[in-house]
């Protein structure tokens, strides 16, 4: 089990900014900065706490990560890619079934300003 991730980007301003957007759909709002960083996260049952960190690089990032957060509906991956791509996202994947990971996989993929592939998806999908 993954406890928490962090990605590089290169303007914490700007990414801030995009991910505070495109993850408040799924409940994920920044809890903590410090000087070229943030923390993102929720409540998972023990009180609120960070388990996506942003941090400033200072240069261009060398990237390609993927990210794939849980939502509790198909609703909240459209609103998710709706916000995101409103933030200044990129589509890489508009929201709709992925019956080829899963006949209940339902996700949505946008490039964050550094280019990351950042996905929302629901396991409870029924065609």
């Amino acid at each position: 089990m993954i406890d928490h991730i962090g990605i590089e980007v290169a303007d914490i301003t700007a990414s801030t900014e995009f991910y505070t957007r495109a993850l408040a759909p799924l409940g994920i709002t920044p809890l903590m900065e410090f000087e070229g960083g943030v923390g993102f996260g929720s409540d998972l049952g023990s009180g609120p706490r960070p388990y996506l960190w942003l941090n400033e690089r200072g240069r261009e990032p060398v990237s390609g990560a993927h990210i794939a957060l849980r939502a509790k509906t198909i609703e909240q991956v459209q609103e998710f890619y709706e916000a995101a791509i409103a933030a200044g996202g990129t589509d890489n994947g508009a929201p709709g079934p992925r019956p080829h990971y899963h006949p209940g996989y339902y996700g949505a993929f946008v490039f964050d300003p550094d280019g990351n592939n950042i996905e929302a998806v629901c396991h409870a999908y029924t065609p």
